[in-house]
């Protein structure tokens, strides 16, 4: 490989080549493409490019479109005429898909460029071929037109899935032989996993870290530090498929069901802490999470996830604190098996006027959550926004223990909050105040 030679193997190569060749060179994707962003041979009707966050798949997806449209020359007509760009909103498909940096625009050559016509929705080349832009919250707009080909991006987090998918296949009805190219990040979703298991179906693969050359080293330094290890950062880094753990006490479908877009009044506010063994960047997670009481008292809401990683004693209890005092919380509950009062004297080194609570585990994690997760079966407990760490841990809690590495001690936290709103005055088993 050329771009694994000697500095002076690379000169020379370059040396070598024409004006126009050297003109060309930035727009010869073959030359360039990581094996995943290359599509694989065979009679294939949906290319599924499957891979975490930055990997290239917008830019595959915007040189597939290429690949598609274009012919020999600028004039000359390709294999596709008539294609459609669905993302899962119009936004999406323009900032994304036609004008961002991956997108087709910054793909494409300068005499082989097409235009946007954005009173029409659509990418007009000079060989006359077209692309019409689409959002998948729209499935009723896909009912009439037909294409020979398709690009759709972020299939997975498609609101509408089903719906926009199937009536995007009853526009594939042009050419000798209708193609899809479909790039997404995976999540646990019916329709990904419909479209994978289809014998027509190819899919290639790669990890945030295959593309690092082109992404700025600190950030996949952070997240790799942070999420690496969790269930998030296994679906959104390595771009892996994950479906429920088997005997699991959360789904991933049932929290995307308990999620709210307002807060309730509520009755009452608790602030829960589990607290590390250990400080400093060693430590486990101190799992802080903010939950309330509707008023009435039937139902509760998780408020936040405000848990810190690798910091000292003090530090989390500053955090503790700051989540009290930004909620106006009624109580801090903390779990002292470990810390005994030296919990409480952190706690108090930071406010001395937070009304505080110790509470003891007697039970398993597993004995003292089966109780908080009846409570999400019977749909008593909803979640805002943003607690996407948190609910990763809950879905790797099972019946025959947690699943993911380390300590959850988020859902621990969670657990802590919710036994004391709910279920403390009916005795559960596992919560002993002191």
């Amino acid at each position: 490989m050329i771009a694994s030679a000697p500095r002076v193997t690379q000169d020379r190569f370059l040396n070598e080549l024409s004006e126009g060749a050297l003109l060309a060179l930035p727009f010869l994707f073959e030359f360039w493409a990581m094996e995943h962003q290359l599509p694989p041979p065979g009679n294939w009707r949906s290319w599924v490019i499957m891979g975490g966050r930055g990997a290239g798949k917008t830019r595959a997806g915007s040189e597939w479109v290429r690949s598609m449209v274009e012919g020999s020359r600028p004039l000359d007509k390709g294999v596709s005429q008539r294609m459609a760009l669905v993302g899962e909103t119009l936004d999406q498909v323009r900032e994304v898909m036609i004008f961002g940096e991956s997108g087709i625009l910054a793909c494409s050559p300068p005499d082989r460029r097409p235009t946007w016509e954005a009173g029409r929705k659509r990418l007009v080349w000079p060989n006359g071929a077209v692309a019409q832009a689409f959002s998948a919250h729209e499935p009723e707009a896909l009912r009439g037109p037909q294409f020979d080909a398709a690009w759709v991006d972020e299939l997975a987090k498609w609101k509408k899935a089903e719906e926009a998918w199937d009536m995007l296949q009853f526009c594939l009805r042009l050419g000798e032989h209708p193609r899809q190219c479909v790039t997404t990040t995976p999540r646990n979703v019916p329709i990904l996993k419909r479209l994978l298991a289809a014998d027509s179906t190819v899919m290639t693969h790669a990890t945030t870290s295959a593309n690092r050359a082109n992404l700025a080293s600190s950030f996949l330094e952070e997240v790799m530090s942070r999420y690496g290890q969790t269930r998030l950062g296994i679906q959104e880094l390595e771009g892996r498929l994950l479906e429920d753990v088997e005997g699991a006490l959360w789904t991933r479908e049932g929290l995307d069901n308990c999620r709210i877009k307002a807060v309730p009044d509520l009755h009452r506010i608790v602030v829960a802490v589990d607290p590390p063994v250990t400080g400093g960047s060693r430590a486990d997670a101190c799992g802080i999470v903010v939950a309330g009481l509707e008023r009435g008292g039937d139902k509760a809401v998780v408020l936040e996830d405000a848990s810190v990683v690798g910091v000292s004693p003090k530090q989390w209890a500053e955090a503790a604190v700051a989540a009290y005092h930004r909620h106006g919380a009624d109580r801090m509950i903390a779990e002292v098996n470990q810390g005994g009062e030296l919990v409480e004297s952190i706690v108090r080194q930071v406010d001395r006027t937070v009304s505080y609570r110790p509470v003891n585990a007697s039970r398993g994690k597993v004995l003292r959550a089966e109780p908080v997760a009846a409570l999400y079966e019977q749909g008593r407990i909803s979640h805002v926004g943003g607690l996407s760490e948190l609910e990763t841990q809950m879905c790797l809690m099972a019946v025959h223990g947690y699943q993911g590495a380390g300590s959850p001690d988020r859902v621990d936290a969670l657990v802590w909050a919710l036994t004391d709103l709910m279920l403390k005055k009916s005795g559960t088993p596992g919560f002993r105040s002191l």
